[in-house]
């Protein structure tokens, strides 16, 4: 028997995005959001708190009631927990598609300073948008950053290094127009995520939990908001 092995030679190309991107755009946006409710889930039930609510609930349940208690209880708290941590996430999706995702040109491409990429894979003559970054540029008194936004990959084209090239990318352009750092915010739940910033040269500065969702619901989704920066070296020419 023959075996024939087929490689196909995939381009991965960076560039601005245009407006006919935005309906792929927006649906990788939701996916890529909504893939962190599992691992949040896991995180929140497999927690040592969590792990002693539980069976207690059952136990409580039980003496309270019945067997069927013993099942309710517990069976509650964890409906709950699941609601909460797709509440943290699914707000977020709502609040941003709504917002600055709805007019990607007039938020992230009508200044200078700003700017939006996508990750373009391009198989033979079919070309898909399979990633994603922006940067806003911020001010704080006479200090101007940039604030990295929207990294966003497909599962299928991840550990390919695009993740490194589209934070470089961005980190490439706040060095160009003379930025002091580039920061960024993720969630605690997003490990590679911290992991890959964190090589790319990205330091923790900051946990907060505040969020698009209330803050009982991201209390007991057991999220924290991790702030991240890189201070850049600026080269500034003088005449």
């Amino acid at each position: 028997m023959i075996f024939l092995v087929v490689t196909f030679i995939m381009q991965l190309v960076i560039r601005r995005y245009r407006p006919a991107d935005k309906d792929t755009v927006l649906t990788l946006f939701s996916i890529g959001i909504l893939e962190h409710i599992r691992p949040c889930f896991y995180n929140a039930m497999t927690s040592r708190l969590y792990l002693t609510i539980t069976p207690t609930l059952c136990v409580v349940g039980y003496l309270l009631g019945s067997v069927f208690g013993a099942v309710l209880f517990p069976a509650a708290w964890v409906g709950l927990i699941y609601y909460c941590c797709h509440e943290v996430y699914a707000s977020y999706i709502r609040l941003r598609l709504r917002t600055d995702m709805q007019d990607i040109p007039g938020n992230f491409l009508s200044r200078p300073d700003d700017c939006f990429w996508v990750a373009e894979a391009e198989v033979g003559a079919r070309a898909q948008v399979v990633g994603m970054v922006a940067v806003v540029a911020k001010h704080s008194g006479t200090e101007k950053y940039g604030e990295m936004f929207r990294m966003i990959i497909s599962p299928q084209y991840r550990r390919m290094g695009l993740g490194f090239r589209l934070t470089q990318t961005a980190v490439d352009f706040c060095k160009e127009r003379g930025f002091s750092k580039v920061v960024l915010e993720t969630t605690s739940t997003q490990m590679a995520a911290v992991v890959l910033y964190s090589k790319v040269g990205f330091n923790r500065v900051q946990s907060h939990i505040k969020a698009q969702a209330a803050h009982w619901i991201i209390s007991l989704a057991r999220v924290t908001i991790v702030r991240m920066e890189k201070y850049l070296n600026v080269l500034k020419c003088h005449n």
